[in-house]
């Protein structure tokens, strides 16, 4: 399964980690992935997605049919 937020699209970044001494050494920044169940009232079922937590806030502001819309997401 890749790093991959099923719904917004953010993945892993890639950058350095600097120390104090201004060395440098890649890192790979992870997003804050959870496997959450949404209510979606049009499917009038629960969906399971892997999501990132500021896609969760969103969904919780909006709802998941409203957030699936305005992005152009198709849900199953």
């Amino acid at each position: 399964m890749s790093r991959r937020c099923e719904l917004s699209g953010k993945g892993v970044l890639v950058g350095n980690r600097v120390s104090h001494s201004n060395i440098k050494s890649k890192h790979r920044f992870l997003p804050n992935l959870q496997k959450k169940k949404f209510w979606s009232p049009e499917l009038n079922k629960f969906v399971t997605l892997r999501v990132c937590t500021s896609t969760i806030r969103t969904i919780d502001k909006l709802g998941l049919d409203a957030y699936a819309r305005k992005n152009g997401i198709k849900l199953k």
